[in-house]
């Protein structure tokens, strides 16, 4: 039962960080930034918030210590967004599914193009 509620915890964490990203946050240095994933700890006291940032690594690196900067706004937002007792530190984390995913896809591409 509790595990439900941490996951359900996680999704919301997950869709109000996105709009605070999108909407609220004006720091220059965060490009394109998409939240894909969010795992919070059984006891809610840690959150790894899992993102994808479009850019070079220079760009990404960049972003994240921007988004180190800015956890305490984003904390303060989303204990305004959601009722918690405590709301989770926030642990950012880069998502490399998505570039994994499409490397995959361009050799199968080569692949395909190559038995043609």
């Amino acid at each position: 039962m509790a595990r439900i509620r941490v996951s359900r915890v996680g999704e919301q964490i997950k869709k109000e960080l996105s709009q605070i990203l999108q909407m609220e946050l004006k720091d220059p240095r965060v490009g394109f930034v998409t939240v894909t994933g969010v795992e919070v700890t059984n006891d809610l006291s840690q959150a790894r918030v899992y993102i994808s940032v479009m850019g070079d690594d220079a760009q990404k690196e960049e972003t994240l210590r921007a988004l180190d900067k800015a956890q305490g706004f984003l904390r303060s937002e989303l204990g305004r967004r959601i009722r918690l007792r405590q709301i989770p530190e926030l642990l950012f984390k880069f998502d490399t599914s998505i570039e994994y995913g499409s490397r995959i896809e361009q050799l199968l591409q080569e692949i395909n193009r190559e038995e043609s």
